[in-house]
Parts: structure tokens; sequence; C-alpha cells
């Protein structure tokens, strides 16, 4: 009988993480699509992200359109039968670009065209997410004209701040995003800089994704399983 091990162990190497047919390194025009697929699809969850929080279009500032710009590199993934761990990674480093994507738009449209003005804390609470070491606290406030406004701040506001003490925080002009604290030391930018990471991990996974998909003929459904006596 002959042994269908290697047969078996090199479909499901394929399967897993991609049939990768080519010696040397991979054809430059699968490359080239593969890092235009990657990159275009990043442009796009980062672009819409940022167009809805500085038009105020809360369909695309949520990230439901980059959630879709991620499904549907996936299905092209699932299309051409890339590996399905690449596969999984890419859909799920896809998903944390999007849940990030919102927030570093707002950090840019307040970098932008946002005011920094002093508000006074009316009260001060343990949030939430406060945990032994990372401590944080909610600070409601009211403007120079003793109107409250309706989010509470996070940044800037500490253990040590009272009911009472001013705060500074960055208003956008337009009124298009929601006003944030501001830090000493600081950037509003920040956060767009720690979506680069996001941003390089996903487009990093797909081009191989695309690249490791690679075929010289038509898959076959299954392995061949040779028989013998």
């Amino acid at each position: 009988m002959a042994a269908p091990e290697p047969d078996l162990m090199a479909y499901l190497r394929g399967t897993v993480w991609g049939p990768a047919e080519f010696v040397g390194l991979p054809p430059r025009r699968l490359t080239g699509r593969a890092v235009l697929a990657g990159c275009a699809t990043v442009g796009a969850v980062i672009g819409c992200a940022v167009a809805g929080a500085w038009y105020g279009v809360s369909w695309l500032a949520d990230g439901e359109a980059g959630l879709v710009y991620v499904a549907l590199l996936v299905l092209h993934l699932c299309v051409r039968r890339a590996g399905r761990a690449l596969v999984g990674v890419a859909a799920v480093l896809g998903v944390c670009l999007v849940l990030q994507a919102p927030q570093a738009a707002v950090g840019f449209v307040l970098a932008e065209r946002g005011r920094v003005e002093s508000v006074v804390v009316t009260s001060v609470e343990e949030g939430p997410g406060a945990v032994s070491g990372h401590d944080r606290y909610l600070c409601s406030v009211a403007d120079e004209d003793g109107v409250p406004l309706n989010v509470r701040i996070w940044r800037g506001c500490g253990q040590a701040t009272r009911p009472g003490d001013a705060i500074a925080v960055v208003y956008d002009v337009k009124g298009r995003v929601p006003p944030r604290g501001v830090e000493a030391g600081s950037s509003l930018l920040d956060s767009l800089r720690e979506l680069g990471g996001w941003a390089a991990a996903f487009a990093v996974v797909s081009v191989v994704a695309v690249v490791r998909s690679h075929r010289l003929s038509v898959p076959a459904s299954g392995p061949k399983l040779g028989s013998g006596s």
C-alpha cells in the first residue's frame, strides 16, 4: 500500500498557508497586485474614517464603510483560495484596524482645526477601565458660561483633579467631533501614529496571503491518495 502522507501534508500546508507555487522570489506582477490590494484597503479604511470625521458623516466615521472594504479584501483572498490561516489573521487585523481608525480620525481632525479652551471641572469619577497602576478618571466639565459638556473628559483628568479645577479641552470649531482633554506631553496625532502599526501589520499579512495564493495550475478538490500493492 503506497503511503499517502507526503501528498496529504503538502495539501494541508497549501490549504493552511497557501501553495506558493513559484521558485525563488514571487513574480513581480503578482507582488505588485498584492501590494496594491493591501495598501488600497488600508487607505480606504483610514480615508473613510478621516473623511467621515472631517465632514460629519457618521457611517463613514464609525467604521462601517471601512469594515466593508476589509470584508471585500477577505472575500478576494477566499476566492483566490489563499491560505486559511493567513485569511483569518488578515480578517482579525482588518477588524482591529477598523476599530482603531475612528479615534485616530478624531485626533487628526482636532489637530487640524481644533481650538483649545479652558473648562471647569464639576465632578470627578473613577472610570470603569481603571485598574491597579493604570487608573483612569472621568471629569464632568462645564464651559466658561456654565453650560455642561455632553461628554466626560479623561485626558487631563487625574486622581488629583477636584471640582472647580480648570482643565484644557480641545474643540472642533465645526462641532463635528466630540471634544477631548489635553494631556501634557501628548499629541493629538499620537493615535494616528499608533494606527500605523495596525495598518502595517494588516497590509503585510494581506500581501503575504495574496503572494502565497499563487498557483501554477488549477487546484484540485483534495489530495490525491495513491493506492497500489
